[in-house]
């Protein structure tokens, strides 16, 4: 019997891309082939010349349709079949085999906000609810809201195969979070846009959106981030590789600020459990460093650190990839 597959890809739309899908049938004892799409009407081409390549390159179960259907998760191509402008994946995949023999492992906190009619779901039509304090990991009455969605995901990630490892309801009334991880580049790219695809998908059943910008409410409230965690087998062993790795990242902590999400400056001011996008910093425990060293790592002297800095919006090939060559280099000894 055939079966559908749900081709997903990452479009072109400036400064922080969408995510795109399409339905494709597929015969009984096939798999997805290349296919392909208009890309005049994704930001990534123009009218003239407007064919583009999907080329699957991750496929789970779709936990949201019948038993035999698939989700697609596909690198965009020209029709020459080289990556195009817009795939940062193709990159993240070369860094990640270049320093394979370091064995660079991640996990990343996606936090969003639910949102509604202009506004974080929840939230008065006029005014504000009550202050930050109560939502985080929060339980009980009607301050915690989105719940239904959340466990929704939840159920869905686990069918789909993805490594999520938990959840939690964020700061601000509305925002919440999923953990992926552990896994190498560029699979945990993979598994946080399908997961991100899932999210977006089944809040469409309630009439909510998913916001990942970064500060979806101005003034006194938290932002959104994507905490990323990284390891190597070197950090494992070595509490002097983390401070070579913390090092090297402040030697490059602009061209990492600059590539950590649109309206990163918003989120970054040195208030609400953030460095200043201005400055960097680390050290063991401080939510307000830009790498931050958990205190368990600092016990045992090796382990894995925290960049605080990625915003929600962040592209997570764009962060996997920068993290293993700013801090693989410089643990190889390369000029970084």
């Amino acid at each position: 019997m055939p079966y559908r597959a749900e081709y997903i890809w990452i479009d072109g739309t400036a400064p922080t891309p969408l995510m795109r899908s399409k339905t494709r049938i597929v015969a009984d004892g096939t798999e997805p082939e290349i296919w392909g799409f208009d890309g005049s009407s994704t930001n990534q081409a123009p009218g003239e010349n407007s064919d583009c390549v999907l080329r699957p390159v991750f496929t789970c179960p779709d936990p949201l349709r019948g038993e035999n259907d698939v989700l697609v998760l596909c690198e965009v191509e020209l029709t020459d079949f080289t990556p195009h402008p817009t795939n940062t994946r193709a990159a993240n995949v070369a860094a990640a085999e270049k320093y394979a023999d370091q064995s660079p492992m991640f996990g990343i906190e996606q936090e969003y906000t639910f949102m509604q009619d202009g506004r974080p779901l929840g939230w008065p039509a006029v005014g504000y609810p009550a202050p930050q304090g109560p939502y985080y990991c929060g339980v009980g009455g009607g301050k915690m809201v989105g719940r239904e969605i959340v466990e929704k995901h939840t159920d869905a990630c686990l069918k789909a195969g993805l490594a999520i490892e938990g959840t939690n309801a964020e700061v601000m009334m509305g925002q919440w979070e999923f953990q992926i991880g552990v896994l190498p580049a560029p699979l945990i790219g993979d598994h946080i846009w399908v997961a991100r695809w899932l999210l977006a998908r089944i809040a469409e059943d309630y009439d909510v959106e998913v916001s990942f910008d970064a500060k979806p409410v101005k003034g006194d409230w938290n932002g959104a981030g994507a905490h990323t965690n990284f390891s190597t087998a070197a950090t494992m062993e070595s509490y002097d590789a983390i401070v070579t790795a913390c090092e090297a990242l402040g030697k490059k902590a602009a061209e990492h600020v600059a590539a950590y999400g649109a309206g990163i400056e918003d989120r970054l001011t040195g208030a609400h459990e953030t460095a200043s996008y201005q400055t960097f910093s680390w050290g063991a425990s401080d939510r307000s460093a830009s790498i931050r060293i958990p205190w368990a790592v600092e016990k045992a002297k090796k382990g894995w650190l925290e960049d605080r800095r990625p915003n929600a919006n962040v592209d997570p090939y764009v962060v996997s990839r920068m993290l293993i060559t700013t801090c693989c280099a410089a643990l190889a000894g390369e000029d970084s």
